[in-house]
């Protein structure tokens, strides 16, 4: 499917919702949430453009690197490249109503499926959201991440119990969702986790027999805490810019949280990621995988499920075509050496 129709479909039946701009930066959308927009002057959406268009990558081509390896195993799935769609919903009120939350959810778990990667699904109100990635999810015999959002109690254990019954091998919360105003408007404010509150929900998703991940890892505190009340991975996430205004971009807070507890846990991370390159950033970073998220959403409106195909196709040639210019024979031998870091970012050093 070509891209440029993809985009353009996108365009109109995101009309109002989202410009589909050349350039996804978070200049033209600034506090348009609920949207596609970052929160207040959307500095934190910008931000994570900027930090990583500060990473520089080291063309190398005296190297013996023919064949990259793209393929690589995260949470235990064997995926053709260490991407997933991250997890999204309430398509009604951030996209517009050309697509039905159903139909776009279907399509991304079902097209990443096919192209050989995994997708995540959200969580939201209503219960249409989370029902919507329940389903596509089974019906894709559990090939997907259900993601939950930190909610009292009650309502967090039975979602992880209908979350389980989907046959999926591990579950994440996106505790970076707390305080998003969209939630707040509708009368579900969701919270932060204490350590012990979060240990306990790990303990029962491990006795479940899945997998837990944390999403809106943006510390080395934060960090050392996920891995120590049992968190499978962490995701290094400021939830796209829509919670916090002026956070730094996940790029610049990334290598330090890699340096302390990669190989502890798996380490994911997403922000302002758009192509293969800035895949190549992010694990050359300390990342063990990638996550995007509106790249996916404008390839779902504008091509559902084959447009999500099309859309990881190109992410794939992206990524070889970046390894082989760099040397790179694997993504798992992604490394610092890959990368020069501008000057002026001191944080990439920390």
């Amino acid at each position: 499917m070509d891209w440029k129709e993809v985009r353009a479909t996108a365009r109109e039946r995101m009309k109002g919702f989202c410009r589909v701009c050349p350039s996804c930066d978070g200049r033209a959308c600034s506090g348009e949430v609920p949207g596609m927009g970052g929160l207040g002057t959307g500095s934190a959406f910008r931000n994570n453009i900027t930090a990583l268009d500060r990473v520089r990558l080291n063309m190398r081509l005296v190297h013996d690197v023919k064949h990259p390896v793209t393929e690589a195993t995260v949470l235990g799935l064997p995926l053709q490249m260490p991407v997933l769609a991250a997890p999204v919903g309430g398509v009604s009120y951030n996209m517009g109503d050309k697509l039905t939350e159903e139909q776009y959810i279907e399509a991304i778990v079902s097209g990443c499926k096919e192209a050989g990667i995994v997708a995540c699904t959200g969580d939201g109100v209503p219960p249409l959201i989370h029902e919507s990635g329940f389903a596509a999810i089974s019906k894709e015999q559990g090939w997907g991440i259900p993601f939950i959002k930190p909610w009292d109690s009650e309502e967090l254990d039975e979602k992880l119990l209908k979350a389980s019954k989907t046959g999926c091998s591990a579950i994440g919360m996106d505790i970076d969702a707390a305080g998003l105003i969209t939630l707040a408007k509708m009368g579900r404010p969701v919270a932060p986790k204490s350590p012990s509150e979060l240990a306990a929900i790990v303990r029962r998703v491990h006795d479940m027999g899945m997998k837990f991940i944390l999403k809106g890892v943006m510390t080395k505190d934060d960090a050392l805490i996920a891995n120590r009340v049992g968190c499978d991975a962490i995701v290094v996430s400021n939830h796209g810019g829509r919670v916090l205004d002026h956070t730094p971009g996940t790029a610049e807070v990334l290598p330090g949280i890699a340096a302390l507890v990669r190989g502890r846990m798996e380490i994911l991370v997403d922000g302002g990621v758009r192509n293969g390159v800035d895949i190549l950033k992010m694990l050359a970073l300390g990342a063990d995988a990638v996550m995007l998220g509106r790249p996916f959403i404008i390839a779902a409106m504008g091509g559902e499920g084959e447009g999500v195909r099309s859309f990881a196709a190109m992410l794939h040639d992206q990524l070889v075509q970046a390894m082989l210019l760099t040397g790179c024979e694997s993504v798992k031998e992604a490394g610092l050496r890959l990368v020069s870091l501008e000057p002026a970012c001191g944080g990439f050093a920390c």
